[in-house]
């Protein structure tokens, strides 16, 4: 790995699993940004259900951006962005995988040691056991998706690039 300031200073992370339907759409996500012809500096990774396994990329990364499905009381398929510094901060319906990344979040943040952190959830009915493809619903939204994430991580590589 580079200098985090340097040359990967944007960290795009999809969360979930996808053997569990719509759960896995930030992994779906990651895979399908891994095609994409990206700038430098920015970087993507299919973080799976790794919840502390985790940590140092939190550490490494001035940004990372989180993707994950959340099932919640908003429409199917909405998109949310939520800047998480504590524990509380994430949406209360996140899957079971995500305890141990609140966890580090709140963690780092105690220490002091804390990157910039973007959560992007999408919203879910449920979970859909040994189920690998995503839902109408959630694939209608997914251009939107990407489209949200990849803003955000050119802008905030922007801003990384113009504060060295």
């Amino acid at each position: 790995m580079t200098s985090p300031n340097t040359k990967h200073p944007v960290l795009i992370m999809g969360i979930g699993n996808v053997l569990m339907g719509d759960e896995g759409v930030g992994v779906h996500l990651a895979q399908a940004l891994e095609q994409e012809d990206l700038p430098e500096g920015i970087e993507v990774l299919d973080g799976g259900t790794g919840g502390f396994q985790l940590m140092e990329y939190f550490e490494y990364y001035p940004v990372v951006i989180l993707i994950d499905a959340t099932l919640d009381p908003e429409q199917e398929g909405a998109i949310r962005h939520i800047r998480p510094r504590f524990s509380n901060d994430f949406p209360q319906a996140l899957s079971t995988h995500d305890i141990g990344l609140k966890d580090v979040v709140e963690g780092l943040n105690l220490l002091g040691r804390l990157p910039e952190v973007h959560l992007i959830t999408v919203s879910i009915r449920d979970v859909q056991p040994m189920r690998m493809e995503l839902s109408d619903a959630i694939r209608s939204v997914f251009p939107a998706l990407k489209e949200t994430v990849t803003e955000l991580a050119q802008t905030c590589l922007h801003r990384q690039l113009e504060s060295a």
